[in-house]
Parts: structure tokens; sequence; C-alpha cells
């Protein structure tokens, strides 16, 4: 897929105000300085669509982006910021699982992860709460550039253990990304743009 056009839509707080269309949607989320934001800009070509931030947990509304007019890439808050209040967490987690749980145009979502790390039990218990909720979504480990190949493999390793451990018969769909070496670009584009096309049919 080549990204000829990327436009802010709107933000907000309000899982009901988001844009009232048949557009089919595509969810980015992650635990705060996980590099969402970057990733975004990455595979959009973009260098500021969306707003990166040396400070965790900038992000904080829905934010929709129109992709090549035919798809939405939405924008959600990170989620385990410890510098947020527990009354602005508790606020953030229910708009965001208000969103998870009320649009009908979300076609799948995103999880990104740190590839440097071993799993972590907040992401552990996001896949478990899409996947208890029949929530498609697909792994992103982003930071890929940071490990050598082998560390790579073997924390990949690690997480599928962690999750068919638990109560994953599978492991999930996942992908390999680098926003500073532009890796991982080109499969995460051609499986939306694979989805997109049996929407089409």
């Amino acid at each position: 897929m080549q990204i000829k056009s990327a436009e802010f839509i709107v933000s907000n707080s309000d899982a009901s105000k988001c844009p009232n269309t048949m557009i089919p949607e595509y969810a980015f989320i992650g635990r705060s300085n996980v590099g969402k934001s970057s990733l975004i800009n990455m595979i959009t070509s973009r260098k500021n669509l969306a707003k990166t931030s040396g400070r965790p947990g900038k992000t904080q509304l829905i934010n929709h982006f129109l992709i090549n007019k035919n798809w939405h890439l939405v924008d959600l808050p990170g989620y385990g910021y410890a510098r947020v209040s527990k009354k602005e967490k508790k606020y953030f987690q229910k708009f965001i699982t208000d969103y998870f749980e009320q649009r009908r145009q979300l076609i799948s979502a995103f999880v990104l992860v740190d590839c440097r790390h071993e799993p972590q039990p907040i992401d552990v218990d996001f896949m478990e709460y899409l996947g208890e909720r029949e929530i498609p979504f697909s792994i992103i480990f982003t930071k890929a550039d940071k490990l050598k190949p082998n560390a790579l493999e073997r924390n990949i390793e690690h997480y599928k253990k962690t999750l068919l451990e638990g109560a994953w018969y599978e492991f999930p769909n996942y992908f390999v990304s680098s926003s500073s070496k532009s890796i991982g670009k080109e499969d995460i584009l051609d499986y939306i743009t694979q989805i997109n096309a049996n929407l089409e049919q």
C-alpha cells in the first residue's frame, strides 16, 4: 500500500462521538512510551502526523486519521502510565474500553509491545481482555533495531510461551517493527490492504 493521503479528522474522549461512518478502522494501542506515535508516523510516511513527545502518556484522546480516503487509523491513549492520577487512569481506561466495545467500524487492533522487555502483565491482561471480547488484534513488537536478531527471536518466543501457557490456544498474528529503520512498514500496510480488499468483496 502506498500512503497517498493522511489527514487528521477528530480527537475526543467519547466513543459515541467518533466519526459516524462505515469506514473501516484500525486502532493502535500500547503501554506509554512503547513508540506508538513514531510507528504511526513511520507507516504513514508523515513525520508529525501523530505527536511524539519525550514525556510518556502524551496521547490522551481518541484520535482519528483518514488514510487514503478509505480507512481510519485510530491512535488510542497508552495504558499503564504511572504519572497520571488514579482518577485520570480510570477515566482513560473507561473511554478506551468504550471504544473497543462500541465501535462497530473497528476491524482490528494493533497492540504494541516493546520487544526489549519480557512479557508485562499489563500487556498480557489487555490482550486477554481483547480475546475475551472476541476483538481481532495483532501484536506489533516495536524497537526491533535495539536488539540483535537472536535476542529478538528469544524475546518473541518468551511471549509465545507466556500466552500459550495461559488462556491462548494459538499465538496472535504479529509483526516486528522499528520506526527508525522503517522495519515492518510494508508488512503492516499489506495486512491492512488485504483485509480492506476482503471487506470490499
